[in-house]
């Protein structure tokens, strides 16, 4: 009886408002933690380009990204901009909250369409004083955000378009956990910080090699092991050390 009562709250752990709770922040806190944390938040739903954080403006609230995935941009005065960290279902926006901090350093927007629950700046604060999973959780998600940052300043810096373009796509894949992804020629560059006619080329060459299909507004992963094969090293550094944190704080 007991083991039914629970998995009854687990199965309500998972639902907030009528919305399937995807975030992986959010899901499994404990039922006191949930109590808490769950009435202050708000179901929205996002469209592709939609703002979330304007660089150097005041933050209102955070967002435990749900579905579809938000690029984080460093914008140059010119109105140019290159991609320097993506959260999807893995994350949340507003790192700098957990800090203590009001402002953004970096524009957030959505890359691709999806939903997030919205918990205002305030809130959040005093539910960092009161719920300690949620705490550690996301204090781990902001080293994560600086270590994917760091390493794409490094990708960016020193590889080629194709397997940079292979690394955002095994990320997105990540955040996303869909095989589809729905972006234009213009998006991808704009990610990349290059030209569209590189990122057609780059996408060409991974479709010969069976690694995705391409057609201009729509990508679709094949054959992920392929796609690894022509990342760089970026990816796997990530993922190792993000691997090896989460085995330190188990």
């Amino acid at each position: 009886m007991e083991e039914s009562l629970h998995n009854l709250r687990a199965s309500f752990n998972n639902i907030l408002d009528g919305n399937p709770i995807h975030n992986h922040l959010l899901l499994k806190l404990p039922d006191r933690e949930c109590d808490l944390v769950f009435p202050s938040l708000v179901f929205l739903s996002l469209r592709t380009n939609d703002v979330l954080n304007e660089a150097g403006e005041v933050m209102r609230y955070g967002y435990f990204m749900n579905t579809g995935l938000a690029s984080v941009l460093n914008v140059m005065g010119d109105g140019r901009s290159v991609e320097v960290g993506s959260s999807g279902r893995n994350g949340f926006v507003g790192v700098p909250l957990v800090a203590g901090f009001e402002s953004s350093p970096s524009r957030v927007s959505m890359q691709i369409e999806g939903s997030a629950f919205r918990v205002r700046a305030s809130a959040l604060v005093q539910l960092l004083r009161t719920c300690p999973i949620l705490a550690s959780r996301l204090q781990r998600y902001a080293q994560v955000m600086g270590l994917q940052s760091a390493q794409l300043a490094a990708c960016n810096r020193l590889h080629q378009i194709e397997p940079r373009l292979a690394r955002w796509l095994l990320m997105c894949q990540d955040e996303t956990g869909s095989e589809f992804v729905p972006l234009t020629q213009e998006s991808l560059s704009n990610a990349l910080g290059t030209q569209r006619s590189s990122v057609t080329l780059a996408a060409g060459i991974l479709q010969k090699i069976g690694a995705i299909s391409y057609t201009p507004g729509h990508v679709k992963i094949l054959n992920r092991p392929s796609l690894e094969s022509a990342s760089c090293e970026c990816y796997g550094a990530i993922v190792q050390q993000s691997s090896k944190w989460n085995k330190e704080s188990a």
